[in-house]
């Protein structure tokens, strides 16, 4: 019984954003390394595509174990919107009306653009399957099936997408370095001597993810990556 109820308690909630929250991290984290696979040029970046799909064969049959994948990836993101907007009317209603300050002086920018930056992340993930997965036209140049280098290429050439993608990269840097903060601090990791390392080690993910990510489309901009 109380196993069911915990998910309606504040610490129940803060516990699946932790959980849903290192689902995503070790996506993204995955999913930076595959990118940068583009640096070693077309045929290799495409076998690595398609082998991708083939992720867990002859156990696994074509795209099963990615589409595994892709349903746990879903989960997560809804239970993780889901925990966030009620923690956060939660802290709304148990605020009082003459509360004007909110903590602002303490608190930095990263976590002052947290619901911002997750509305940005959430449409630049449905725009982005659009983009590279599901082949509908957001750019201009052909997308053609089974080339993921050149969809790649041809995207990120057309520079409103470049720009589109480094503005969510930046929010995904934010979102990791508050995130990752807020899970030492649900995990009860943070201490005295712990805050400086935790808070270093935070600032390492959110910086590695969006040097990362961002180095693939100016790449392509500057004609490294063509």
């Amino acid at each position: 019984m109380y196993v069911m109820a915990l998910p309606r308690t504040t610490i129940g909630k803060k516990i699946i954003m932790a959980v849903t929250g290192l689902v995503w991290l070790g996506f993204v984290l995955l999913h930076m390394y595959g990118n940068l696979k583009a640096f070693g040029g077309a045929a290799y970046f495409n076998e690595y595509a398609e082998g991708l799909r083939a992720v867990g064969a002859p156990i696994f049959g074509h795209l099963h174990l990615l589409t595994v994948a892709r349903l746990v990836l879903v989960g997560s993101i809804v239970l993780h919107v889901w925990a966030a907007v009620t923690l956060t009317q939660q802290a709304q209603r148990a605020r009082p009306r003459n509360y004007t300050l909110k903590k602002r002086v303490q608190a930095n920018y990263a976590s002052l653009t947290m619901r911002w930056g997750g509305a940005v992340l959430f449409l630049f993930i449905v725009y982005h399957l659009m983009h590279f997965t599901w082949g509908i036209r957001v750019a201009p140049g052909e997308f053609i099936h089974g080339d993921a280098y050149g969809n790649l290429v041809r995207g990120f050439q057309f520079w409103p997408v470049t720009v589109f993608y480094l503005v969510a990269v930046s929010a995904l840097a934010f979102h990791t370095y508050h995130g990752g903060w807020s899970l030492f601090q649900t995990l009860g990791l943070n201490n005295e001597n712990t805050e400086k390392p935790l808070r270093g080690l935070a600032f390492g993910l959110a910086l590695l993810l969006g040097v990362g990510f961002a180095i693939v489309p100016v790449a392509v901009m500057i004609g490294v990556i063509r």
